[in-house]
């Protein structure tokens, strides 16, 4: 049972991500405009591999080499002539690894790449378990010797050089008893290579901060960020209008030199680019996955605007100055003016990075967000076969509350979506201080709702949200979106944007706070009590969500350990309807304001009080948290898998080329997409591995030979 959590099941749902129509609509420019940054995408996204675990990188190449020499039918017939079933080909994959073609055209090299990540493939050691830093976990954001105190430092040192963490990786090593650290910007250019742009060459070198040794380097995950900049380069040739090829070459700029200014600048030009066809965004967005909140994870997408859906976010957008509002924090911890943003319904050709999600709100960048806007997008065909649910996989549900869920399940989502991207993660106002001491609200007037006292604290000068909540940041915010979008999806207007009203309004209601504590209780999947850490930021958020409204009482939610139909531990979750208005209402008003006042102030004792208490998992108190989660993962069903579409020139034009949704069809969309350079990229990924390979294991020094 303890390491149930560690096993796929064979059968996982694997969809198809459908954007055929969508696609062909497409003018010849925007599709040649939409083929050159899914590329570019596309090699970005394996940075992922380099971001995530040692093994991980060589795991993507061994499968690619075994793929690209057969096909999975081929493979199949391989594997049935050496003796093992149809479920045996999918579980003993040493044995189809050495019965391969692959294998048997380069066996030694073949079995050297299977040994370097062999073992820990299969490992469930502790800290190889999860993502963690230091001794809770993996990471290659930081060297193995890395620990918070050392993450705390780095950052302090960033921010004294106005630097962000957000593409970069920090590998500590020994000098001669001396702790120094190497800072490394992702780039294409390298150390010793003539520069084009002499910006920011004084953010590069040797620098003495707190009494350790800090140098910064270009040149991390080098060649993927070539190829970034090649296919960037190429898309600007197709771009519709000028704030796109100005986009286009600050992200080239920012990618060949390391530059997250660059980046901010082509967001700037992003930001600017209204209802374009062809919507995209790319670079290191998402801070989830870095142990310590501040790094981001590469990604990037490419989709077309779905317009019927998009004119309900368009209202949305318009009735955004009514609806914010209502919400329950003072006026003067709302944004000074709502910018409006783009808010559209896209149906996503590319997605590359470590997982898709349904809705987005970027840029990330608190200055930008806070005075020059942000853009909305909501994935329509992610969302169509995401949350597509079979009722005998519905699970801690009451019977009779099953088929109004599947019912209302995918409508009661688009509702929440459309109102955490917009009015979650749109509102609210940070207190800063900048560097020549202007301050962006009235210090001597605004005050706390809290503690009835004028507020005490704020940001300074570089400081932002990320930096300064550091660990928590991530699921803290998500956490405030999510309540935003409970909280006003009692509000009739909202509803009604939707097309929602009278009864099925209602409906929608229910459904949207009943699957929020279900996703609660479902959370628990994602926790660890080795190390009690959190490994998913969505996930943990809505338990801190399950657990405010189970401390609403009054009858609100129930939850209660029952025994199932087939004698298993099994556990049942409700929701009265009655009390959502009242209960519910007042108990997420009191919270969501807390959230925001923290968030306002820079309170990161206080915030972070707050949010570790209602995180906590134990076995003491009203609920055996620790049982149920035990429960959870004897129940529980795998993520669905998405099967992506490829584009193709071939001759003037662009194809699009799909694949059927299935395993097979998932790993012939990933040989089939990087078929023109295979080698070569495999050649790179190994290398850009092994060159720190000593550096993961949590031991006293790390020695690196970075560029």
């Amino acid at each position: 049972m303890v390491d149930s959590q560690y096993y796929l099941s064979n059968d996982i749902g694997i969809s198809a991500l459908d954007c055929g129509e969508a696609f062909r609509l497409l003018s010849p420019q925007e599709k040649m405009y939409a083929h050159n940054l899914s590329r570019a995408a596309w090699y970005g996204g394996l940075a992922v591999l380099l971001q995530t675990s040692p093994e991980s990188a060589n795991i993507f190449v061994l499968l690619q080499r075994i793929f690209r020499k057969q096909t999975p039918a081929q493979l199949e017939q391989v594997a049935t002539a050496a003796g093992l079933s149809s479920e045996e080909y999918q579980d003993k994959l040493k044995a189809l690894v050495w019965a391969s073609q692959a294998f048997q055209e380069q066996p030694s090299e073949m079995e050297a790449l299977w040994d370097s990540c062999s073992g820990l493939l299969y490992s469930l050691e502790d800290r190889q378990k999860q993502l963690g830093l230091g001794d809770k976990g993996i990471t290659t954001y930081f060297s193995g010797n890395c620990c918070l105190e050392d993450a705390e430092l780095a950052q302090k040192f960033l921010d004294s050089k106005k630097l962000s963490a957000y593409n970069t990786r920090l590998f500590k090593k020994d000098n001669g008893g001396k702790a120094c650290y190497e800072v490394r910007l992702a780039s294409a250019v390298q150390k010793g290579q003539n520069y084009m742009d002499g910006e920011c060459e004084s953010c590069c070198g040797s620098f003495s901060f707190e009494d350790k040794e800090f140098t910064v380097k270009r040149g991390d995950y080098g060649p993927l960020m070539e190829k970034v900049c090649h296919y960037l380069q190429e898309a600007q040739t197709y771009a519709a209008n000028e704030n796109q090829r100005k986009m286009l070459e600050e992200y080239q700029r920012s990618f060949t030199l390391g530059s997250v200014d660059a980046h901010k600048e082509g967001s700037r030009y992003w930001i600017k680019d209204k209802g374009p066809i062809v919507e995209s965004y790319i670079g290191f967005i998402e801070s989830y996955r870095d142990p310590f909140g501040s790094r981001g994870e590469f990604e990037g997408f490419v989709a077309v605007v779905n317009k019927a859906m998009s004119e309900r976010f368009a209202k949305l957008v318009s009735s955004a100055e009514v609806l914010l509002p209502e919400l329950p924090w003072p006026r003067e911890f709302e944004k000074d003016t709502f910018l409006k943003p783009d808010f559209t319904s896209l149906d996503v050709l590319t997605f590359a990075g470590s997982g898709i999600p349904a809705g987005i709100n970027i840029p990330n960048y608190d200055d930008i967000r806070q005075s020059e806007g942000f853009k909305n997008v909501s994935l329509g065909n992610v969302l169509a076969v995401a949350y597509a649910t079979q009722k005998e996989k519905l699970t801690f549900l009451k019977e009779e509350d099953k088929d109004l869920f599947i019912k209302w399940k995918g409508p009661s989502f688009e509702v929440q979506v459309g109102l955490h991207e917009l009015l979650g993660h749109g509102s609210g106002k940070l207190f800063v201080q900048d560097d020549q001491g202007k301050f962006n609200f009235d210090e001597s007037k605004v005050v706390n709702p809290e503690t009835g006292e004028p507020v005490s604290s704020w940001y300074r000068g570089s400081e932002t949200w990320d930096s300064k909540f550091s660990t928590i940041a991530s699921s803290y915010e998500e956490c405030r979106a999510e309540c935003v979008g409970l909280y006003l999806c009692l509000n009739k207007q909202a509803l009604s944007i939707f097309g929602h009203d009278e009864q099925d309004a209602e409906d929608v209601v229910y459904v949207n706070w009943l699957s929020m504590v279900r996703a609660g209780l479902l959370g628990l999947e994602f926790y660890t009590p080795e190390s009690k850490s959190w490994r998913q930021a969505h996930m943990q958020a809505r338990f801190v969500i399950l657990r405010v409204l189970l401390e609403a009482g009054e009858g609100l939610v129930g939850l209660e350990e029952v025994t199932g139909q087939d004698g298993k531990p099994d556990a049942r979750i409700t929701l009265d309807r009655s009390k959502i208005h009242t209960v519910g209402k007042n108990a997420i008003h009191r919270f969501l304001c807390k959230l925001q006042v923290f968030k306002s102030t820079a309170d990161v004792d206080g915030g972070r009080a707050l949010y570790d208490g209602y995180s906590t998992v134990s076995d003491s108190g009203a609920y055996n948290f620790l049982r149920l989660r035990e429960t959870v993962l004897l129940r529980k069903e795998a993520r669905k898998m998405f099967v992506q579409a490829n584009t193709r020139v071939s001759g003037d034009s662009v194809e699009l080329v799909e694949y059927e949704g299935s395993a097979a069809g998932l790993i012939c969309s990933f040989t089939e997409r990087f078929q023109e350079d295979a080698e070569q990229l495999e050649t790179n990924l190994l290398e850009l591995n092994k060159r720190d390979a000593t550096c993961w294991r949590s031991c006293k020094s790390c020695q690196t030979d970075a560029t």
